[in-house]
């Protein structure tokens, strides 16, 4: 094995060649990714298409999988399905489609799972199928935003806690949620500042399910979530991924912030097959 691992823009994502990850992996080559993901947050894997099959196995070394539930169209399963196409017709979904709502809030900066009680370490996502123009995911590091507080603001922050909530970021854009949809979903409350323990670099976790900070009255909460928001999508912080058939991206969510970006899903379809990885006992 020759792991290459280039660097795609200054805060975070690196280009992976040298290994394929549509086969089983040796200790080494899986180690070596998982402290890659640590120090870039987000890696790239191009044209390596793989089966359901594959990313399941490929995903199991960085930790267990979660189940997906809530309206995505692949609840009840390992995978989160960002599509345009109807499962049981194979024909795009109209816009005003429930389940086109849902994924309409694809679009605002989020970390995947903060509103579960354990965190999403990392996700992996899978282009299948992909529109000629646009559907682009745009990353954004919070590991940056952290660092560019001042000392005192960086102490401010430690011990902090944030309240996440699916069900008012989804409200965000209009969707809602079924009364029994709703009622399997519960606010989960996390530390903001997070702690990598293999680079031993913090970050903070924000992002469209974080409603609030614990204990502190609305208007200040929003101006200390607005303003980490607005430093870790500084454009120097952030990465555009113009996605290749084939493509495959992990990042990590305790240090990223993603969004979807729009395409014209009546005149192209769109599939890409998502694994979160959940924290589960570990902490690195």
């Amino acid at each position: 094995m020759t792991l290459s691992i280039e660097p795609l823009a200054k805060a975070l994502g690196a280009e992976v060649r040298g290994v394929d990850i549509r086969s089983p992996l040796a200790d080494s080559a899986s180690a070596a990714i998982i402290e890659a993901l640590a120090r870039h947050l987000v890696l790239v894997f191009p044209g390596e298409p793989l089966s359901d099959e594959q990313q399941i196995a490929f995903s199991r070394i960085f930790g267990p999988l979660e189940m997906t539930k809530g309206a995505n169209p692949s609840a009840g399963t390992v995978f989160a399905r960002q599509s345009n196409i109807d499962l049981d017709t194979g024909s795009p979904m109209p816009g005003d489609d429930r389940r086109m709502l849902y994924q309409k809030a694809n679009m605002l900066w989020h970390s995947d799972s903060s509103f579960k009680q354990v965190l999403s370490r990392c996700s992996i996502l899978s282009a299948r199928e992909i529109p000629a123009v646009g559907g682009a995911t745009e990353f954004a590091s919070t590991r940056a935003a952290y660092a560019s507080l001042d000392l005192d603001r960086q102490r401010e922050l430690e011990g902090l806690i944030v309240e996440h909530d699916i069900v008012y970021s989804r409200r965000l854009v209009g969707f809602q949620f079924t009364p029994e949809e709703a009622n399997s979903f519960h606010a989960y409350q996390h530390t903001l500042v997070q702690d990598c323990a293999i680079t031993r670099r913090k970050s903070v976790l924000i992002g469209a399910h974080a409603r609030t900070i614990v204990g502190w009255p609305e208007q200040r909460s929003r101006a200390l979530l607005d303003d980490l928001m607005a430093r870790a999508t500084r454009p120097e912080h952030t990465y555009r991924h113009e996605w290749r058939n084939g493509d495959v991206v992990i990042w990590d969510n305790r240090a990223v912030v993603h969004r979807a970006t729009p395409y014209d899903g009546a005149k192209y379809r769109r599939l890409m097959q998502r694994t979160t990885i959940s924290m589960g006992d570990r902490t690195a």
